[in-house]
């Protein structure tokens, strides 16, 4: 049975060239694999000014890719029964006890009232418990607190190490109730923390030891090793008025070539196609790989699918709808699991039930159960300007039209 074809990958081929030509996007690394089959495409240069070639192994900085990955921490622990549900996190994050919450979105950071009950590991995984990224509440006195503190990453400064970050966000009160909105970013850095304190270990060799190694992810990680930075390219923020390319992060001497201080869940992690790929296959499979049990096919089927009450719901609408200006129309796929988007409406050519996430680095990454299908599609331009979301948003039209069965 043919899985792609023949005009179709050369549609792809066409369309993501096209986006090199363009002068818009220096290069690109695309992979679409179906069954047993794996198609790959590396076009364009590392720099914007030539340079080395794309490569297979070139490394990318995943961004809030990062998401859809790291979340399987939790799910093996939850797996082997070291955290619950519905467990409050207070018992590993003091930190988060006792919580004060905004009487309205705009208050000032005093005008609150008691949390109406515990934040549990539950509203960690959905992104509910209470803080986040709200970009439709830019400007407020609790937004601009969590950016002046350091709270996110992306700014001048690093995020501080995991405990002075968590001292400095139990210092805030809640946007709203446990459980009651979603909510974007936070969670995922915070669910990095969890794993670590429940562990006893670095987020990052849990996540090596239990989900990188049994992968054979071995070029995933929170930093690139100074043996491997040559694979890595720089990271552009186009100037959004003039679109010249200013480098955000260089990759000798980068955010990305030591150990950051702190791990970040949310947007951390740097890694390729093929390690990406060997993750949503073993995700399509059900937990395992090569015959090897990684997650259990109910943790699996919890992360990957719907996980929103529709008053949770409402609020990740609005932002899909209400901020394609910010988003460029990314995220309008309804739902929410664990760490990743859900597709529950058809609003474009991906299916119902396609899960996975986009970075703000210009990177893409999903798996469709209906089709069997992953795709990857990685670059480093970041989006300040709508060129690397219009070439996903192009990567994903032209492979669904290569499905030919």
């Amino acid at each position: 049975m043919e899985r792609f074809s023949e005009p179709g990958l050369r549609r792809v081929r066409d369309v993501l060239a096209r986006h090199v030509e363009s002068g818009k996007i220096p290069g690109l690394v695309a992979l679409v694999g179906r069954g047993g089959e794996t198609h790959v495409e590396a076009i364009g240069t590392m720099s914007h000014d030539g340079g080395p070639p794309m490569q297979r192994d070139t490394i990318f900085r995943m961004a809030s890719t990062s998401k859809p990955v790291t979340v399987a921490a939790a799910m093996i622990l939850l797996d082997e029964c070291r955290l619950r549900l519905d467990d409050p996190v207070e018992a590993w994050l003091p930190e988060l006890a006792d919580r004060r919450v905004l009487t309205r979105i705009d208050a000032p950071l005093d005008d609150t009232v008691p949390a109406r009950r515990p934040i549990i590991v539950r509203d960690v995984l959905t992104s509910t418990f209470g803080l986040g990224m709200d970009l439709t509440s830019l400007g407020t006195p609790i937004m601009n607190a969590v950016f002046e503190q350091g709270l996110t990453p992306d700014l001048p400064t690093p995020m501080p190490e995991p405990d002075e970050w968590m001292r400095r966000l139990g210092e805030l009160p809640l946007m709203h109730q446990p459980g009651e909105r979603w909510q974007y970013h936070i969670a995922s850095d915070l669910l990095g923390v969890l794993v670590a304190r429940v562990t006893g270990q670095p987020f990052e060799t849990f996540l090596r030891e239990r989900l990188f190694d049994p992968l054979g992810m071995k070029d995933t990680g929170f930093h690139v090793p100074a043996a491997d930075i040559d694979r890595l390219p720089p990271l552009y923020a186009p100037d959004p008025q003039t679109g010249e390319f200013h480098v955000w992060d260089p990759a000798e001497d980068g955010r990305h070539s030591r150990p950051p201080a702190f791990p970040g869940g949310g947007g951390g992690l740097n890694s390729t196609a093929d390690d990406y790929h060997a993750y949503f296959r073993m995700l399509l499979n059900k937990g395992i790989h090569n015959g090897e049990r990684i997650l259990s096919r109910p943790a699996v089927e919890l992360m990957t699918t719907n996980r929103l009450t529709p008053e949770q719901q409402a609020a990740r609408h609005t932002l899909a709808t209400n901020n394609v200006h910010i988003s460029f129309g990314q995220g309008q796929h309804g739902g929410w699991g664990f760490g990743m988007a859900v597709r529950t409406h058809r609003g474009d050519y991906a299916p119902v039930g396609q899960y996975g996430w986009d970075g703000g680095s210009g990177t893409s990454t999903y798996a469709d159960p209906h089709h069997q299908l992953t795709g990857i599609l990685l670059t480093q331009v970041g989006m300040s300007v709508p060129d690397s979301a219009r070439l996903i948003h192009d990567f994903w039209t032209t492979l669904y039209q290569a499905i030919d069965d």
